[in-house]
């Protein structure tokens, strides 16, 4: 028989089909599916086009003031009159509201961590309401916790704080639960048989294998809670966010373009920060 398909003859195709008919005969149900499926992506996509309103004379008609509005950022005027201090203590308070709201979710996730991972509550009742407390807590987006607690402590960084925690909580809990699960047994089990009690075997067995991940998510996790917290600013938990907001209500464009530099080069500057503190203190390891 040919190894060629195109010098094969009809009739030694038919006998490959015979012999092989799942992998040379068209499965028109699943071709159906397939096509199904991208007709839906695409009515949903039109449906979607249609009930938002976007048209071509939307999209290009507002790029005249959008240009008036970069323009106003690019030219600064009147630099001596800016209320610098101002700008420099919510920027203070927006890395006092990411530092102090994740360190204390990684506080409290250490400990629900280990209560959320399976090798460690083997009990599948506890480890399932410990899970959907977990997704209560991260499926409610911080900026909606945000308002929560502003309507419930007031306005100021607190709330932002709180919201930050509560978050946070829930998504490194997650995460550290997933490391715990996934450590080496064998120096767990070289502990245990020293006689060590359950402390001893989550100090010296446990933790030298996942504090390196703990430390870097929560890391990671500062950088990111930089940015949201600027966001959070936005709907009253302070911070520069508070003084972006109050410079775009009264367009003042120029002194909002500031902010927003100063906000990028913050994030930088923490983003390498993080980066030396992996390298130097938690090792060159792939985490």
């Amino acid at each position: 028989m040919s190894s060629s398909v195109a010098t094969m003859t009809a009739a030694e195709i038919a006998a490959l089909r015979e012999r092989f008919p799942e992998a040379l005969s068209v499965d028109r149900r699943r071709r159906w599916t397939h096509r199904a499926v991208a007709a839906g992506i695409v009515a949903y996509m039109a449906f979607c086009v249609w009930v938002f309103d976007i048209t071509v004379e939307r999209l290009f008609g507002g790029l005249g003031k959008m240009w008036i509005v970069v323009r106003s950022m690019l030219v600064w005027k009147d630099m001596a009159s800016w209320d610098y201090l101002g700008i420099f203590q919510g920027l203070a308070e927006t890395l006092g509201m990411a530092f102090l709201g994740t360190f204390v979710a990684s506080l409290f996730a250490v400990v629900i961590g280990f209560a959320a991972a399976r090798n460690v509550v083997p009990n599948r009742i506890i480890h399932h309401l410990v899970r959907r407390f977990l997704d209560l807590l991260r499926g409610v987006d911080t900026l909606i916790w945000a308002l929560v607690f502003v309507r419930a402590v007031g306005l100021g960084p607190l709330a932002g704080v709180l919201s930050i925690m509560v978050s946070d909580t829930g998504t490194l809990s997650k995460l550290y639960s997933e490391a715990v699960e996934n450590v080496d047994r064998k120096p767990i089990e070289g502990v245990r048989s020293t006689g060590a009690g359950n402390l001893k075997v989550y100090r010296f067995g446990y933790l030298p294998q996942v504090l390196p991940v703990f430390l870097s998510t929560s890391l990671y996790w500062f950088e990111s809670n930089t940015r949201s917290a600027t966001i959070l600013g936005i709907v009253g938990a302070g911070g520069i966010g508070m003084q972006l907001s109050e410079r775009m209500k009264v367009q003042y464009w120029d002194q909002a373009c500031f902010i927003i530099v100063l906000i990028l080069l913050t994030v930088a500057i923490i983003d390498t920060g993080s980066k030396w503190i992996r390298l130097n203190l938690i090792g060159r390891r792939e985490l």
